[in-house]
């Protein structure tokens, strides 16, 4: 169930809001005039959505590679990663 306060509520209990959206690594939705405005949220939930996402358009990236048949053999790959480290690419 998502917890919703309003801006004042933002404003009068800031550090009440701040330790629930720590403790629980959920956001909290805030109302202006009866309205949905912001989603407060830590940093390290932020960061942790954050990181989904892109996993999520990597996973698509390959998805689509793959349907468009730009795959190669896993030991092809490891090799051109070896090289490049070795080359200092990487």
């Amino acid at each position: 169930m998502p917890v919703i306060k309003s801006s004042t509520d933002l404003r009068n209990n800031y550090n009440e809001i701040s330790t629930f959206c720590h403790e629980n690594n959920e956001p909290v939705f805030i109302t202006k005039n009866g309205q949905g405005d912001l989603a407060v949220m830590s940093i390290e939930t932020y960061e942790a959505l954050c990181g989904k996402l892109e996993l999520y358009r990597l996973l698509d990236e390959g998805r689509a590679a793959v349907k468009a048949e730009k795959k190669r053999p896993l030991q092809d790959v490891m090799k051109d990663i070896k090289q490049r480290i070795s080359d200092g690419e990487i």
